[in-house]
């Protein structure tokens, strides 16, 4: 290292220039005050009591900024919105709320010009950190290497699932410090590097945004109206989903297709570190289900004890469903076996069993992930917290049923063409890590003086 630089004695700091100090984060404030809910409004209506109130939830933690869709307007009284109303520069820093994944913790910058006039308060749930004698954005950047850093679960405590923030003991945590000169230039350089690198990070997941969409609309097309669809003869579906098929076509329903079996009654304690692989119904509704087929990382796994139920046994070219969804739009979401493996469904599932062909089955994995064919299971489902998926409602269910020559021609035309939307859709959203991870680098390198602006 560098002789002109010395040890800061903070351990996240590490080094830092020599003429650098380190200061409390208390002693770096004019004031820092809780935010206040107000009250529910009147009928619905803004009056001249309703103020526009900051939640978490209108944070846009990695451009630290407060999105400009914020719209919860609560009412207060004149001594709430005089003691608690923001200021340019401000921090809002959550204190209560987080997670595994999440810790609280996270700061955005108020910017009064995003809100013209207006006075804006903040919730209860944040605190305000408003500085002086340190240049407004240098804070704002070295609080989100402070949190980056994993430093915050050194200052919260969690007695039930949320965490909450102690703001005394935040207040004595040690902050970088160089001279204000060099704040504005540090905050000043990071403001321009953070924005064209945010414009990237734009770009790339608007491009898997879109094809996503693309990959959609795709399946959705091959599924109800074949793969040269312009040298086709069509007729009315008279189902009002489906609309204008194929002529050579069929409709049927799942019931003359498969077998229906439920999955294992099994606890979490139930499950091992290795085993006979069990999909459950979590994994079902999992954010990395595409809706297609079973991933490795899907497996979790149960004892030889279960193999005597052969009912709850799925093979290649069945269907396994989640019974239950606390939306509609994760009614229908199953997965689709294509593997030669020994496998459950577990809890919360009904099993659709394969009777006639694996490449009937791998045409349905296409039909099935389209909001089209589910539409009818979301008019179907009965609940209002918890919307249930009968085994009655997927027997019922229409499905189209092309030749079988085409039903191939279809799946296959379909798994090349989502296999190579998927590669690049992995290959932008490494490029969307590596970004973020510079990004990450780069804050941390500028606020503790390891990188020469």
């Amino acid at each position: 290292m560098n002789t002109n630089f010395k040890d800061s004695g903070i351990a996240w700091i590490g080094q830092i220039p020599k003429h650098w100090e380190v200061k409390k984060i208390k002693y770096c404030l004019k004031e820092n005050f809780s935010g206040c809910w107000g009250d529910d409004l009147e009928n619905e209506q803004i009056s001249h009591n309703s103020r526009l109130c900051i939640r978490v939830a209108d944070f846009d933690f990695d451009k630290q900024k407060i999105k400009q869709t914020a719209d919860t307007f609560r009412n207060y009284t004149k001594s709430q919105i005089l003691s608690t109303k923001l200021q340019d520069g401000d921090l809002i820093i959550e204190k209560s709320g987080g997670g595994d994944k999440m810790p609280v913790g996270r700061s955005v910058v108020f910017e009064q010009n995003l809100f013209g006039a207006k006075e804006v308060l903040f919730a209860n749930f944040c605190q305000c950190f408003r500085p002086l004698n340190i240049n407004n954005k240098f804070f704002a950047h070295t609080m989100k290497a402070f949190y980056q850093n994993n430093n915050m679960r050194f200052f919260f405590n969690q007695t039930t699932g949320i965490q909450n923030l102690s703001i005394f003991n935040i207040l004595n945590a040690f902050l970088p410090y160089p001279p204000l000169n060099e704040q504005k230039k540090i905050a000043e350089f990071l403001d321009k590097k953070c924005e064209i690198i945010d414009k990237r990070l734009e770009n790339l997941e608007q491009k898997i945004k879109s094809l996503k969409e693309y990959k959609k609309s795709l399946i959705s097309e091959c599924v109800t109206k074949g793969i040269n669809s312009k040298n086709m003869e069509f007729k009315d579906s008279r189902i009002p989903w489906i609309g204008q098929i194929p002529k050579h076509w069929e409709i049927s329903k799942i019931k003359y297709y498969f077998n229906f079996s439920s999955g294992l009654n099994i606890t979490k304690e139930n499950l091992i570190e290795s085993g006979i692989p069990v999909i459950s119904y979590g994994q079902i509704h999992s954010k990395e289900n595409t809706g297609t087929f079973i991933k490795d990382s899907f497996f979790r796994f149960i004892s030889q004890d279960y193999l005597k139920n052969k009912k709850s046994l799925v093979n290649k070219g069945n269907f396994i469903f989640a019974d239950t969804s606390e939306d509609l739009d994760g009614a229908g979401n199953s997965v689709f076996v294509d593997l030669d493996l020994i496998m459950f469904a577990g809890y919360h599932t009904i099993i659709l069993k394969n009777k006639c062909n694996f490449e009937f089955s791998k045409f349905l994995s296409y039909l099935f992930q389209t909001d089209l064919w589910r539409s009818q299971i979301r008019l179907a489902v009965s609940g209002v917290k918890v919307f249930s998926i009968t085994k009655k409602i997927l027997a019922n269910c229409e499905i189209l049923v092309p030749p079988l020559n085409e039903q191939k021609k279809i799946a296959e035309f379909l798994d090349k063409k989502c296999e190579k939307i998927d590669r690049l859709n992995e290959n932008y959203t490494k490029q969307i890590a590596t970004l973020k991870e510079y990004k990450k680098s780069l804050i941390y390198e500028c606020v503790t003086g390891k990188k020469e602006i």
